[in-house]
């Protein structure tokens, strides 16, 4: 077995000091105070512990708004980002079934769980889909889905989706996303290059799309191809 799987089923998950249920309560306020309305998304935020998400020696730091290395040139996006983006999808109606490009630590979907019937994910670095499903599994989390690709592609499988959120930032959208969604449902994505990328909200018309912008952010590329 991994090593670093064997090390997250035995980590506590309840935390202590900066990594404790207090600690989250207080994140659950700075949310409300940024902005953040929607009382199912800050309960699911309450409710996962980021801490378990990142490397033990980040945990302190855990519950701070800001993003984090998780490893492998990626991050953990600051909890405001999460939530906004969070909120924004479920702002689209339906959310039976939900598709996340960019699985990365797991927490953006262990979020989702707790929201949605069922999560499909996908990520193009395979280490980073065994940390995330030992972590699924440590919580006890049974409705996400995992596969190891491309990001691009989406997961046409299981196609459509009632909403599609991405956790990196292609130059472009990727079209093969916006053919997953249902007719009504949202893709919320963060485009453009490193210094001039914006928050995008695209809305399914028919065999037309909405575009609408929400706010400037920063992410890491959308890379192409599997790791």
């Amino acid at each position: 077995m991994d090593r670093n799987v064997t090390l997250m089923r035995s980590y506590n998950t309840r935390g202590s000091g900066l990594a404790s249920p207090s600690a989250r309560a207080r994140m659950v306020d700075r949310l409300r105070q940024q902005g953040i309305q929607c009382e199912r998304v800050l309960d699911a935020v309450n409710t996962i512990p980021r801490h378990i998400f990142m490397d033990e020696a980040f945990s302190g730091r855990a519950y701070e708004d800001t993003a984090l290395p998780i490893g492998y040139n990626q991050t953990i996006s600051q909890p405001y980002i999460v939530a906004r983006m969070t909120e924004a999808l479920l702002q689209g109606g339906c959310h039976k079934k939900i598709l996340e490009v960019g699985t990365g630590s797991g927490y953006q979907a262990a979020i989702l769980s707790k929201l949605v019937e069922q999560v499909y994910s996908v990520e193009r670095i395979e280490a980073l889909i065994k940390l995330a499903r030992s972590r699924f599994m440590t919580l006890g989390i049974r409705n996400i889905r995992l596969k190891h690709t491309d990001g691009h592609w989406g997961w046409e499988d299981y196609a459509t989706y009632d909403g599609i959120l991405v956790t990196a930032a292609p130059a472009e959208i990727p079209q093969e996303l916006l053919f997953q969604l249902v007719e009504g449902g949202r893709l919320i994505i963060p485009v453009g290059e490193a210094g001039k990328q914006r928050l995008q909200v695209i809305t399914r018309c028919s065999n037309s799309f909405e575009i609408d912008d929400l706010e400037d952010v920063s992410f890491v590329p959308l890379r192409i191809g599997n790791q």
